[in-house]
């Protein structure tokens, strides 16, 4: 809505999904001064974690584990976090998870919407998520709705029309994810570094994930124009917007 402060929040599937995905923007905004939130609908800790569940650890342990290291890497973001422990493979979605999502655009009033693109044939929970966040996201503008707790929103609390625009998947060809948004995260990308480092239970993904910025650094300095000085070690992610933008001017 006009005037907001910005907000950026972000609904995770999982405890990692957020950092790997979307960590440059998170860090980005909470440089800026930018309140961010992120919202883990799950903690990972059937489909996610398997180096805990070989090392014999618990369900409630390995969920435990997932908090601290999620914990941790929205802390080294700047951002703060939310975990709904709806339960993951499969994460189905549920009248109740979408109504705690509804409570929490309510209350953290997002200008910025991040997700999972709506198609993943690797991993089903990822495009569960993304239907909840974006059923949640028009729930939210309805004064007539309820939040969770039976009470009905006042005019305040109900949600303008924020942006969605899909994170990266982890094989985005097969998902059919092609970017319309190009992210600059040059100065955000060692917070990335340092939250991806409190993952260790994916410590696979480290380095792919940092050659992936790479990747898509080159893909910004290409596609801003060869006089704006951009840095030989830009570092980039990507996105698809979902909804279309709303502008009096052409840029």
């Amino acid at each position: 809505m006009p005037g907001t402060a910005p907000s950026l929040l972000v609904v995770s599937a999982h405890a990692g999904d957020f950092v790997w995905r979307a960590g440059g923007a998170i860090a980005a905004a909470t440089l800026r001064g930018e309140r961010a939130t992120v919202v883990c609908i799950s903690y990972g800790e059937r489909g996610e974690s398997a180096s805990q569940w070989m090392q014999g650890k618990t369900l409630d342990e390995i969920k435990d584990i997932r908090r601290d290291e999620a914990s941790a890497a929205a802390s080294a973001l700047g951002a703060d976090i939310e975990f709904l422990d709806a339960g993951d493979y499969p994460l189905r979605e549920t009248p109740e998870t979408v109504a705690a999502l509804v409570d929490v655009y309510r209350r953290v009033q997002p200008t910025v919407v991040l997700t999972h693109p709506l198609s993943d044939p690797y991993n089903g929970d990822h495009p569960a998520a993304a239907q909840m966040a974006l059923q949640a996201r028009v729930l939210a503008q309805a004064i007539g709705v309820a939040n969770s707790d039976g009470s009905y929103p006042t005019t305040d609390e109900i949600i303008g029309a924020p942006p969605v625009f899909f994170f990266e998947p982890h094989q985005p060809e097969q998902s059919d994810f092609k970017p319309n948004v190009l992210l600059d995260i040059t100065a955000a990308f060692p917070l990335k570094q340092r939250a991806m480092q409190c993952l260790p239970a994916q410590k696979h993904m480290w380095d792919y994930y940092t050659s992936l910025a790479v990747r898509r650094g080159v893909q910004v300095k290409r596609n801003a124009g060869p006089n704006l000085g951009l840095p030989v070690e830009t570092m980039g992610e990507a996105y698809q917007r979902y909804y279309p933008q709303v502008t009096d001017v052409l840029a």
